[in-house]
């Protein structure tokens, strides 16, 4: 992509204004408690101290409304606390500039490093620098100061306690988390009626994985409804796809295919009705037509074999769902591990998941519930700085963001303090909020801040003309203003940009600064902040394009585990092989994620691809995708203890583990990746005339590993050390390749 169209792009981003369901109450709770800070700071401190602790509480609302697993009261109480800290650290060092700068080349530096950790630590300690910048401006001695600094964790406190007070969607996160995973279930389904091999996006099974994870504290409060009801869940996905295809034994088109057309409809309203009932807390209200379609007298005549046992299999966990979200306990873990019985299958096609069945036939007992253990807040504090320190290598996109953001805030604070405009921070300010990791938020955001500003500065600019408010009415503005953005926020950056803007000058206004004082200059160091933000990005990039080829490569290896894993299920059925797949399983699927996370951001880069086209890497990824669904199928049905043992399935996971990680290995060189090893386990499978299921099933495997090569031989060449391109090994292939016809 150029770079003309990579700023247009981005630029386009930056701007749009996305429709989202819009959550008043909790935009009402924030400003009503940025609206007692401000009045209890007024009436005990005056307008500068107001304005402080209007920022700390303006902050923590901001906090708590990052996608977070974690009690949203922590949250609030953390970022006001460490926006407290912030500020008096810099008031300290303000009066020496060059102190006060080494301290924000620091202070920015870590706040880059703690995107390592998430998200919403990331944007916390991000939020922390900028913010610093404006409020140690603000007290005049230590004294105030600290005072300020003690305001500012005040406004976090009561932030934390309107939200323990006024619950607003108790669990609502974690409850829309599993409504999303069993929703897409449901339209999965839909889709299976009409392409009996269509894909499924694992993604709102890994976001319900995670809001499972919860706390002591979390587990003891937990409604019944989100227990158990993911782990079913996640054993639905694989029965649905072995009904629907083809190679299961049903037929393209007849009596059987319409049933089970008339299964599938039926599964996915039931799941829509239990995904609604624990999305509002209510009792599941099961479509009858949907139970009575399971329970025709005919479907034993008109479906044998491998799909009637899934059907049997899908009907048991459909009532497991609809009990479970109608508020009966279950256990997590273990059902989540559990496979169904029944024959494997070869089916083709594209899918990114692989199943999430582990071990063998379900319990049909109810045991105590078990909870993923999330580490408490506290306890997140290590593992958030040993994720820093994993990054701290000259490589990491992490390490190279935190250098950028501590040059440009350096940068820009000195530029602000050198030209003749006052209140020089706003540069740096705007650099620190908008950058980010990767290239398109930071260029969308540099655009975002700049356009929304001038908009957020003229509106409240006109306010101020019209109105001439005094400090009451300055503050009641600037909360209408947040309380606005609260409401917006999750829009886009445009409509939270002009709603800030509004806020701070609305805020500065209540201390008594004048518009003309800064509007101007905000505008033109607002821009020259972006300028600085999307330069550093340009000279210091990191950018994502050129590791495609490594996240392709750990993904091939973690899918070549996952696959093994499956395989020596049945050569060792008395083993307790279930875990092994499972982690195998979600190992695959984090790698799966990583790639396609890569893929979104570089395909926003203006960068040449390097070694992988994007032909080649949407080919590479169908043929990943179609070999997770070759597995999945066959660990659909994983054999019970005691079933006849496959030992040709053990020599052909041990090449398949070898050779996908021979392949990784070849990938990240920018070679051809070869199978010779699988293929020759697969011969020597084939003369001894054992399980024949499972020995397609590796066929089919193969056939996937040979379509990634193929997708792989089109993309450059290595260079050797004069700078010519060697001679390619003899090897697939791609046929659409014109060079080779």
């Amino acid at each position: 992509m150029s770079w003309r169209r990579a700023l247009k792009d981005t630029a386009r981003s930056g701007i749009t204004v996305e429709r989202k369901r819009l959550e008043p109450l909790i935009a009402v709770r924030g400003a009503a408690g940025l609206a007692i800070v401000i009045a209890v700071s007024l009436w005990l401190f005056g307008p500068a101290a107001a304005a402080s602790s209007a920022f700390g509480a303006f902050q923590a609302a901001i906090a708590t409304f990052q996608r977070s697993w974690r009690p949203r009261p922590e949250l609030a109480i953390a970022s006001g606390t460490s926006l407290a800290v912030s500020t008096f650290l810099g008031y300290l060092t303000i009066s020496k500039e060059p102190l006060f700068l080494a301290l924000l080349v620091v202070w920015a530096f870590a706040a880059g490093m703690s995107w390592a950790a998430g998200p919403t630590i990331g944007l916390i300690a991000s939020s922390n620098v900028a913010i610093m910048l404006v409020t140690v401006t603000l007290p005049t001695s230590v004294a105030q100061a600290a005072g300020h600094a003690a305001m500012m964790i005040v406004g976090g406190l009561v932030q934390a306690a309107l939200i323990v007070l006024f619950p607003v969607r108790r669990w609502g996160a974690h409850r829309d988390a599993l409504a999303d995973a069993l929703a897409a279930e449901a339209d999965y389904a839909r889709r299976l009626r009409h392409d009996p091999v269509a894909s499924f996006d694992p993604q709102p099974l890994m976001e319900a994985r995670n809001a499972a994870a919860v706390t002591p504290r979390q587990a003891r409060r937990r409604p019944a409804e989100l227990h158990g009801a993911r782990g079913i869940a996640e054993r639905i996905r694989p029965v649905l796809a072995s009904l629907a295809d083809p190679a299961m034994g049903v037929p393209s088109e007849g009596p059987a295919r319409d049933r089970v057309r008339e299964l599938l409809a039926s599964a996915a309203a039931l799941l829509d009705a239990a995904a609604h009932a624990i999305r509002h807390g209510e009792p599941v209200s099961a479509p009858p037509a949907a139970l009575a379609t399971f329970r025709t007298p005919d479907t034993g005549s008109i479906l044998t074999g491998a799909p009637y046992r899934a059907m049997t299999r899908l009907n048991t966990l459909l009532q497991d769902v609809v009990e479970t979200a109608g508020g009966a306990p279950q256990e997590d873990a273990p059902q989540e591990d559990a496979p169904q019985e029944g024959a494997p299958s070869g089916a083709r096609g594209r899918d990114t998941s692989g199943s999430a069945a582990g071990a063998r036939s379900a319990p049909t007992t109810r045991s105590r519930p078990t909870t993923r253990s999330r580490p408490t807040f506290l306890a997140l504090i290590p593992k958030a700085l040993k994720a820093m320190r994993g990054e701290l290598h000259r490589g990491s996109p992490i390490t190279r963001h935190a250098t950028r953001v501590s040059a440009v805030a350096a940068t820009g604070y000195i530029l602000g303090a050198w030209l003749p405009l006052g209140h020089g921070y706003w540069a740096p300010l705007t650099s620190v909020m908008v950058m980010r990791p990767d290239f398109s938020q930071t260029y969308s955001r540099a655009v975002a801040r700049l356009a929304g500003t001038v908009i957020g500065v003229a509106v409240a600019t006109g306010a101020v003309q019209a109105a001439s408010p005094g400090t009451l009415l300055s503050g009641t503005l600037a909360v209408a203003s947040a309380a606005l953005m609260y409401l917006l926020m999750r829009t886009g950056q445009f409509a939270t940009q002009a709603c800030i803007a509004a806020y701070v000058v609305f805020l500065l206004g209540m201390g008594g600064e004048e518009w003309t004082q800064t509007v101007p200059e905000r505008v033109l160091l607002t821009l020259m902040g972006g300028f600085l933000a999307m330069l550093a990005y340009a000279v210091y990039p990191a950018w994502e394009t050129p590791r495609l080829r490594t996240r392709l490569a750990d993904w091939l290896a973690t899918q070549g585990l996952y696959v093994a894993a499956v395989f020596g299920s049945y050569a060792d059925p008395s083993a307790s092989n279930a875990p092994d797949v499972r982690e195998a399983l979600l190992t695959a699927r984090t790698a799966r994620a990583a790639w396609h996370a890569a893929v979104a951001r570089a395909t926003a880069e203006p960068v040449r691809h390097r070694g992988l086209s994007r032909t080649a890497a949407d080919d590479a990824e169908d043929a990943l995708a179609q070999l997770g669904r070759v597995a999945m199928l066959l660990e659909a049905h994983l054999p019970e203890r005691g079933a006849t043992p496959v030992p040709p399935a053990a020599r052909f996971a041990d090449a398949l583990r070898e050779s996908t990680h021979q392949g990784a290995k070849a990938i990240r060189e920018r070679r051809v990746p070869t199978w010779d090893a699988v293929r020759e386990a697969l011969d020597a499978w084939e003369t001894e005339g054992t399980d024949k299921v499972v020995r397609n099933t590796a066929t089919l495997v193969l056939d996937t590993l040979t379509e990634l090569s193929e997708a792989l031989d089109t993309a450059v060449p290595p260079m050797t050390l004069d700078g010519t391109a060697p001679e390619m090994p003899d090897g697939p292939r791609n046929p659409k390749d014109p060079a080779t016809r």
